[in-house]
């Protein structure tokens, strides 16, 4: 018996039907992706300005993971942590060498290994520093993104993602993002501060980038305070930013980082996304022997943490961000998109701010958060061939996977003019 095409109509009924309504996705169904674009059931086809909120760096179906997943799925996909197996050892000397640690602790998702990174700052606050037991503080930032655990979103200022949610998880100070005299106050006031939880940019939060030495300046009193400097790379990271990760400055080469003036090493990285290129889930927490030390056999774990699937993935994926020079193009094209997007400031009265760095940037649309413009915009721009997603109501973020070119920003920069004056008319 034939099988039923169905319609992109059909698609969203069967998800709203049988699916929690967690998500307000964009009208359209998505079918197939390859490198910067991406289709529909329809058959049409968009540049993809999302990639999938930074974990298509390396582009859809990046034929290189694609290959090391088939291959791995062929021969083991699963062992659990019970056993050794013949890629973890080999995945884990990888990814501390690329990126500067000693050790790393395999998670799935991002807000695992963000719940990971609590649990290690914690347990390290007790047993190196010596501060009494369920006592431990971890400072935290206003209008941060972490993920949405029970946990993370009880330091959350996110109304929507925390209400009706509770009883929420103490333990958590936040003082104001990019505010070094705050963090200063609140480090001097409580001594059961464990360690900093930062997004180097806050990303769901509108491309909101620090000062320079925000990050520097945090480091710096992490170090005078003996505290723990936890960076969540999960959006930003893996040369999103125009250099591996967000805290590297400049830097955009392995190995090159410690040679950075402006490089700041965290005490703990979080990282997950663009691991595995979108390719499978694939988090990480990565520290050195003196941080790391404090986990322990049955202190922590995860059933598909390492699995030998993620691990080939990941080091596929990390591989084309090296090879392909993946940093040093979003690097180079972020600085052309918004010098483009500074000539829309000036044609247009929608649009009255552009931000960001390398390829993570938004746009701030001329209204208030609770207008429906930017909605409308993104719907009209997916109308046009190219589809991204409102953030905090009124800031539409744009962040194409990595391998896209010159001359197609160019083109994308061409179809978010046209449709943004389509508006003013």
């Amino acid at each position: 018996m034939a099988e039923i095409a169905l319609s992109s109509k059909d698609l969203m009924n069967l998800e709203n039907q049988y699916g929690a309504h967690n998500y307000h996705p964009l009208p359209v169904v998505l079918a197939k992706g390859q490198g910067v674009f991406v289709w529909d059931t329809e058959g049409k086809k968009y540049f993809d300005f999302l990639s999938a909120y930074s974990a298509v760096n390396q582009g859809h179906c990046h034929p290189r993971i694609i290959g090391a997943l088939i291959a791995q799925a062929q021969t083991l996909t699963l062992t659990s942590r019970a056993f050794y197996s013949d890629t973890l050892g080999q995945y884990e000397q990888y990814i501390t060498d690329y990126f500067g640690f000693e050790k790393v602790l395999p998670m799935n998702t991002g807000a695992e290994a963000v719940e990971t990174a609590i649990k290690i700052c914690r347990k390290w606050g007790y047993e190196k520093k010596n501060i009494t037991e369920n006592h431990g503080q971890i400072l935290v930032f206003d209008e941060n993104f972490h993920g949405r655990t029970t946990t993370i979103i009880s330091f959350s200022s996110d109304p929507t993602a925390k209400k009706n949610f509770g009883p929420y998880t103490g333990g958590f100070v936040k003082v104001p993002y990019n505010d070094l005299d705050a963090v200063r106050t609140a480090l001097s006031e409580n001594s059961n501060i464990v360690g900093v939880l930062v997004e180097p940019i806050q990303g769901e939060a509108g491309v909101y980038v620090p000062d320079e030495q925000f990050i520097a300046g945090l480091s710096k009193l992490c170090k005078q305070h003996e505290i723990l400097l936890m960076a969540d790379e999960i959006q930003t990271g893996i040369a999103r930013t125009g250099s591996l990760l967000a805290v590297c400055g400049n830097c955009s080469c392995k190995g090159a980082c410690e040679r950075q003036s402006s490089y700041v090493k965290p005490d703990v990285l979080i990282l997950g996304k663009a691991v595995s290129g979108g390719v499978y889930p694939v988090s990480a927490v990565l520290a050195d022997n003196h941080v790391m030390e404090v986990i322990t056999p049955g202190t922590h774990g995860s059933t598909y943490g390492g699995n030998p699937l993620g691990c080939k993935v990941a080091i596929a994926a990390l591989d084309v961000v090296l090879d392909e020079r993946l940093a040093q193009n979003a690097r180079y094209l972020g600085d052309i998109f918004r010098e483009r997007m500074q000539q829309l400031i000036k044609k247009s009265q929608l649009v009255k701010l552009v931000r960001g760095r390398g390829l993570l940037n938004a746009i701030i649309i001329n209204d208030d958060e609770e207008s429906s413009m930017a909605w409308d915009i993104c719907v009209a721009l997916k109308d046009n061939g190219l589809i991204a997603k409102p953030t905090h109501g009124n800031i539409i973020r744009f962040a194409p996977p990595l391998v896209i070119t010159k001359d197609q920003l160019l083109e994308c920069c061409d179809i978010i003019e046209h449709t943004i004056l389509q508006f003013e008319a």
